[in-house]
């Protein structure tokens, strides 16, 4: 049957897939029809429903699971489905949406141990207070271990925001050993904190969408605003300078203000130009990771790089 990730141009595709996006539209010739997003357990694909009538406008939304049969063709260099016949998935199908939906490589349940010893690891008391504060927050910690890190971007799948930050993680602890003089409390904690903000600007693990909130004040602010919340609960000042220097490295995370990337302020500690390097490192490589095998010639262009990628190399 195939799945997203390894079928080519050309192949039959058939099974379940999720619709991740659906957005009804009219063609030239003013039919109308519905423009998909699908996704299996590898990955997602563009596809299209022409024809489509009343009722099927009504049933497919985001979420359905349709059984599709189906070719792939390329269009503007990427993969797209062409639908040969679907129908939307019943009882009787008995498919778990979990089953379509695209993770991590390492489980969330171990990531989460992961991240566990390294919260155990930090011994700064205002630290540990803050993180026990928010982690400790049932509704943010289920939020932030299944939530992807972005809707497009990088670790844009189930659990993703965890991978990251257990991945910053593990590159800060490796590196420190080459860079012994840093911090190594303010980083772990701002590896663990610097997308926060992330639990409440993105909603839903399995079909993300950004939240009001999100959208008007960005993730970063967001970040701020919880430490600020969880240093008061904890009885800590939030001009404390501890809580200062976490806050500076999460703003400045994009790297310098005038580069116009998204940072609030560029960095002014040592700490915050280490953190910006291995933030933009982890997300670039794997933003060309998720998208491999995606192209017919193994060239992409991503929206991160502003130019065409070599995403499939020996």
């Amino acid at each position: 049957m195939g799945t997203i990730s390894n079928v080519q141009e050309g192949e039959r595709l058939v099974g379940f897939f999720l619709v991740k996006e659906r957005e009804v539209r009219v063609a030239a010739n003013g039919d109308e029809y519905i423009d998909l997003l699908l996704g299996d357990e590898t990955g997602t694909i563009p596809s299209k429903m022409w024809d489509v009538n009343d009722q099927q406008k009504a049933a497919v939304q985001r979420k359905t699971i349709l059984k599709i049969d189906g070719t792939v063709r390329h269009f503007r260099g990427k993969k797209q489905l062409q639908i040969n016949r679907v129908r939307i998935a019943n009882d009787e199908d008995n498919i778990d949406i979990q089953s379509l939906v695209q993770k991590s490589t390492t489980s969330r349940e171990e990531l989460w141990q992961d991240l566990r010893m390294v919260i155990d690891d930090i011994q700064n008391d205002v630290y540990g207070a803050i993180i026990r504060k928010l982690f400790g927050n049932k509704e943010i910690r289920e939020a932030f271990t299944t939530l992807p890190a972005s809707k497009v971007m990088h670790h844009a799948y189930y659990a993703g925001l965890l991978d990251h930050v257990v991945s910053l993680c593990h590159s800060t602890l490796q590196l420190l050993a080459v860079y012994p003089h840093l911090n190594k409390d303010l980083l772990l904690t701002t590896c663990l904190l610097h997308d926060i903000g992330k639990t409440r600007t993105i909603h839903d693990a399995i079909t993300p969408e950004y939240t009001d909130e999100g959208q008007l004040m960005g993730h970063l602010v967001m970040s701020v605003e919880m430490i600020n919340e969880a240093a008061f609960e904890a009885g800590f000042s939030i001009q404390n300078e501890e809580v200062v220097a976490l806050k500076h490295c999460i703003l400045s995370q994009f790297g310098d203000a005038d580069k116009g990337m998204g940072s609030a302020v560029s960095g002014k500690m040592p700490e915050a130009i280490f953190f910006n390097a291995i933030e933009e490192l982890d997300a670039k490589l794997n933003a060309l990771q998720m998208n491999k095998g995606q192209s017919e010639d193994g060239w992409q262009y991503h929206p991160m790089f502003k130019r065409k990628m070599k995403t499939d190399h020996v």
